[in-house]
């Protein structure tokens, strides 16, 4: 978290939480939402701003319910989740291992590895984080896989002598099998 947003939450510890607000979308792309995309249930609009974008990154976190958050200085801005916290891109490094980064910029290291009935390609890390493959690497991913006839088993070959098996899992279980809320905004509404 930066300096200044933990200077501000010592001014101002008070401040009410937000939701609704701020949306993660399936391509790891921080979104806007005023009150009009929210009352349609639209995406709203993408953050273009480079330090906005960084901002937002550097100060992601998660409350001890599972609700992902973006503290902007003394108010936490909740966020809306489009299927999973993480949102990571597949490519090789300079030495041509194969390496994940998450929407902030961060290495993931993947422990195991679920495929949804949707087709959409999950990585876990031993933290108990899951990440979303961004659709655009999976044919670099289908290119160090292995799938069995079924079409829902077979392996990920990750590193030399390390294959992720591939574990089916339902999208509706995949919230509460990896411990977050997907919509902090909903949850707002119902406990009300």
């Amino acid at each position: 978290m930066d300096d200044i947003v933990k200077q501000a939450l010592a001014r101002w510890p008070n401040v009410p939480h937000c939701t609704g607000w701020l949306r993660l979308d399936a391509r790891g792309h921080w979104r806007l939402r005023d009150e009009a995309d929210q009352a349609q249930g639209a995406p709203g609009t993408p953050v273009r701003h480079e330090a906005l974008n960084a901002f937002i990154s550097r100060n992601y976190e998660h409350d001890a319910d599972g609700q992902w958050f973006f503290q902007n200085g003394p108010q936490r801005v909740y966020v809306e989740l489009e299927y999973t916290p993480w949102v990571v891109r597949l490519a090789k490094a300079s030495d041509g291992a194969l390496k994940l980064t998450d929407q902030t910029g961060n290495a993931f290291e993947p422990v195991a590895l679920y495929l949804d009935e949707q087709g959409s390609v999950l990585f876990a890390n031993a933290q108990g984080s899951v990440a979303l493959l961004h659709d655009h690497d999976l044919d670099g991913f289908s290119e160090h896989a292995t799938l069995d006839d079924d079409g829902e088993s077979g392996v990920f070959h990750w590193h030399t002598g390390t294959d992720l098996p591939l574990q089916a899992i339902p999208r509706a279980d995949v919230a509460a099998r990896f411990g977050f809320v997907a919509s902090p905004e909903q949850r707002e509404k119902a406990s009300a």
